[in-house]
């Protein structure tokens, strides 16, 4: 069988991960890595002994290379438009870092472009492919938990911080993510309300921190110098509309009532990723910072006796759970999909825009001061 030509776009912590499986993948041929850093491509040559593998500091000199069929995306979201729909327009299929771009008109045009050139377009929103998260749906959807009340999530930690985007663009997306697909809905309306403690003067349109929970400096530059043109113009458009907040309340409302309530701040030393769906007979808890026992449902219920509420039923139940890494299960699904011709029902290009979608409508609820907004 014949492996499938690869480009890695951007060599930082996140980059770095995709060179390393698609470079071991027996299905993957790693053409090449493109990153404005030297030192950071002089850094995964030495980690991975990449033989035969194209380095190069901008884009431009390998888009042209004749055994690329794919791409995979580990750069700055400013830069993911042009980026994407170049490599859709020169034949390739492409993994894209989330979110797809920050933008949902740009998103559908990239998801119709992808539909005319018959190419995969595929988003890494890693959390969907994660075993806890795969199983964390069934148990949803077989009704063990009962009538399902309410959700709750919390994504803290200190630091990095982000210079183009807030703690809400930052973080919020993989809960999201992560409640559409157990609830198997997309929330109607949503609010948000945030607060903004951290000065930014002086350091406008620059992104000194990661990707969150990813990427470095190598993934924070454009790779090239017209696409470090647009970041800056992008970012500080972004920038202009309003401070970046530093912590973020967000609320979800589903169609059939169901609300779901995510915390998320850059400022808070004590780091969670934990994210529950509370039922009438339990509620299902996915506590990612619990690397032995991620996945549990923890059981009970108030029994009334007169004027009183007794708690009754308590236990706790550890859920088994694969130990396969998400991202090489996203990696793996890309490969197959550009074999099958078949998109990602999981997380296609299409999804990303709804989570774009309705990241915007939260941007608007937040500079409105909370006031919901209707998700359309």
């Amino acid at each position: 069988m014949k492996k499938i030509g690869i480009v890695v776009l951007g060599a930082g912590r996140w980059g770095t991960n995709l060179i390393r499986i698609f470079w071991e993948h027996p299905n993957a041929h790693l053409v090449g890595v493109v990153d404005p850093h030297p030192e950071c491509l002089a850094t995964v040559q030495e980690r991975f002994v990449l033989n035969g593998v194209v380095l190069a500091t901008d884009w431009e000199s390998l888009r042209a290379h004749p055994e690329i069929e794919a791409v995979a995306l580990a750069t700055p979201a400013v830069t993911h438009y042009h980026l994407i729909a170049d490599a859709l327009r020169q034949g390739y299929h492409v993994l894209a870092e989330k979110p797809l771009t920050l933008d949902v008109a740009e998103c559908l045009e990239l998801c119709h472009i992808a539909e005319q050139e018959n190419r995969q377009l595929m988003v890494d929103h890693t959390y969907l492919f994660h075993p806890a998260v795969k199983r964390g749906k069934e148990v949803v959807q077989s009704g063990c938990l009962g009538e399902l009340r309410y959700g709750y999530a919390a994504r803290t930690h200190l630091g990095p911080v982000r210079y183009d985007v807030d703690a809400m663009w930052d973080l919020a997306i993989h809960d999201i993510a992560i409640f559409n697909n157990w609830l198997e809905q997309l929330p109607v309306q949503v609010q948000a309300v945030g607060r903004v403690w951290l000065p930014r003067d002086g350091e406008m349109g620059r992104d000194k921190g990661d990707k969150g929970d990813k990427g470095d400096k190598g993934d924070k530059e454009n790779i090239s110098n017209n696409q470090k043109q647009i970041t800056n113009n992008q970012q500080q458009t972004t920038n202009s509309q309003q401070p970046l907040a530093d912590l973020v309340q967000v609320t979800l409302t589903y169609a059939n009532g169901f609300q779901a309530f995510i915390h998320l701040c850059w400022l808070n030393p004590d780091k969670q990723r934990r994210l529950t769906i509370v039922g009438k007979q339990g509620s299902l808890i996915f506590n990612e910072m619990d690397t032995q026992e991620p996945l549990s449902i923890q059981r009970g219920y108030l029994e009334q006796q007169g004027n009183q509420f007794t708690p009754t039923g308590q236990s706790r139940e550890v859920l088994a759970i694969e130990s396969t890494p998400p991202l090489g299960l996203v990696c793996d699904r890309f490969l197959h999909n550009i074999r099958t011709a078949q998109p990602s029902n999981l997380s296609s290009g299409w999804v990303g825009a709804q989570l774009v979608k309705i990241l915007t409508c939260l941007s608007q609820s937040l500079q409105q001061g909370g006031h919901p907004i209707t998700v359309r």
